[in-house]
């Protein structure tokens, strides 16, 4: 599908669980018993380091540049102290970068695709950037959810994208997965939600640009009720956060 047929996807009955952009992987990686999805030893947090530093000024360049790039309500991240899970709506492929970006100059931990860490060169960088594979298997995603719970004691920040999908340049949002919200109820973290917004060109830049400006909008922290049970707590929330969210995308 074209991405300017973005739209049309209703219309077209497509499974939200499907991806409209698929990438060549030709590796092969797989999650075993062992897979360390924290990785702590020094030459891998020093190259981490380094490739933090470099990637940082290009990518910042990069997305003002080609979409205009613009936060607003950052303080809303600075404002926790705490470990915490960030949400948005997967609306473009450099909506990761714009992420990281947004939380600097602290690092953040993101979910993503095994099937990424199977494209060349790609692979090897979005792990150094502390990209988490997501295991097909119930176990193996018990492990990951353990290794997840370490990094929010820890007062780090991770990314979660609850729609699952990417779908470029949609501007709906769809159903959310109960991941995050799960993972936040049982650390008694707050989740902050961030909506991508796109905006038409403006300014001379109006005249040669096609593609829409991408705005990054960070609301408050929203806080697990503790006087629920798990399951309640965290349908509660998944549904708070959507409703926030699906407000702000409409404003």
């Amino acid at each position: 599908m074209q991405l300017e047929n973005i739209e049309e996807i209703e219309e077209n009955s497509l499974n939200e669980d499907e991806h409209i952009i698929n990438m060549w992987t030709p590796l092969s990686f797989e999650i075993n018993d062992e897979y360390k999805y924290i990785n702590n030893g020094f030459l891998f947090n020093l190259v981490s380091t380094i490739l933090y530093i470099i990637a940082y000024p290009i990518l910042f360049v990069y997305n003002k540049i080609m979409y205009n790039f613009k936060i607003y309500g950052r303080e809303n991240l600075k404002e926790v102290e705490t470990g915490k899970i960030t949400v948005s709506n997967h609306v473009h492929p450099m909506d990761c970068t714009m992420n990281a970006i947004a939380n600097a100059p602290d690092i953040m931990y993101f979910l993503s695709l095994k099937s990424n860490f199977e494209i060349p060169v790609i692979g090897y960088i979005i792990k150094l950037l502390h990209a988490l594979p997501i295991p097909a298997e119930i176990k193996k995603k018990e492990k990951l959810f353990k290794d997840m719970s370490k990094i929010l004691k820890n007062n780090e920040t991770i990314h979660f994208y609850p729609e699952a999908s990417l779908w470029p340049y949609y501007k709906k949002l769809r159903k959310f997965k109960n991941g995050a919200f799960r993972l936040a109820v049982e650390n008694n973290v707050p989740i902050v939600p961030m909506v991508y917004k796109f905006v038409k060109p403006y300014g001379i830049r109006k005249l040669v640009k096609k593609k829409p400006f991408i705005e990054l909008h960070i609301l408050p922290a929203i806080y697990p009720d503790i006087n629920l049970d798990k399951k309640e707590a965290t349908e509660k929330l998944k549904n708070l956060v959507h409703e926030k969210m699906e407000k702000e995308l409409k404003a």
